[in-house]
């Protein structure tokens, strides 16, 4: 699963994953945030969706990444006025930077279950102190064949537990039909 893999999937249309706008439990999420000066990664950023609404409610301090060249350019045809230097096109995992806020849409669970471990300490990471993580979670049993791949909310504590405080963690109430009961969301503070 390099870039060639994730290009390929763009290219080929296969991206059952990306809904063409930002998911209902994200927006609302967002929708909440006024500190307009946080920093805020989206790793696996894919279309990038969600850096797109930030940017509109004048968060400008916005970080995207993705290892696929294609949503990148995507994203870049749908924004152009977002700063090129804030658009990362790279392997999530070779990141160096602290953030405030990581805003988690889909690339966890579409991540393999080997790599899962090393995310949750990867954003632990990445945080600040006193940082968040936050976003959804796919709530099915885990597959091979992903991506995604799901998990189940017991499993999920097990990686993230160790790293941060569970402050929300439930069944998403406002899911997209597909969705319904499908997808957990969370916020996590870094301990």
């Amino acid at each position: 699963m390099n870039k060639d893999f994730w290009s390929l999937r763009y290219q080929k249309g296969n991206t059952g994953w990306d809904i063409g706008n930002i998911s209902t439990p994200l927006k609302e999420y967002i929708d909440h945030l006024h500190k307009k000066e946080l920093k805020i990664l989206i790793p696996g950023a894919g279309n990038s969706y969600e850096a797109e609404y930030l940017f509109e409610k004048g968060f400008k301090n916005i970080w995207i990444c993705d290892i696929a060249k294609e949503p990148i350019e995507n994203f870049k045809k749908r924004l152009p006025e977002f700063p090129e230097s804030q658009i990362l096109n790279r392997d999530f995992f070779e990141l160096k930077d602290q953030f405030d806020l990581i805003l988690e849409q889909t690339f966890f669970c579409a991540l393999p279950v080997n790599f899962r471990e090393n995310y949750a300490k990867k954003v632990f990471e990445l945080l600040k102190v006193n940082g968040k993580i936050s976003g959804v979670l796919f709530d099915f049993p885990l597959t091979p064949d992903g991506p995604p791949f799901g998990g189940s909310k017991e499993e999920y504590l097990a990686y993230f537990s160790p790293y941060f405080k569970i402050n929300t963690f439930e069944r998403c109430y406002n899911s997209i039909n597909p969705r319904q009961g499908k997808e957990l969301f969370f916020n996590f503070s870094k301990k």
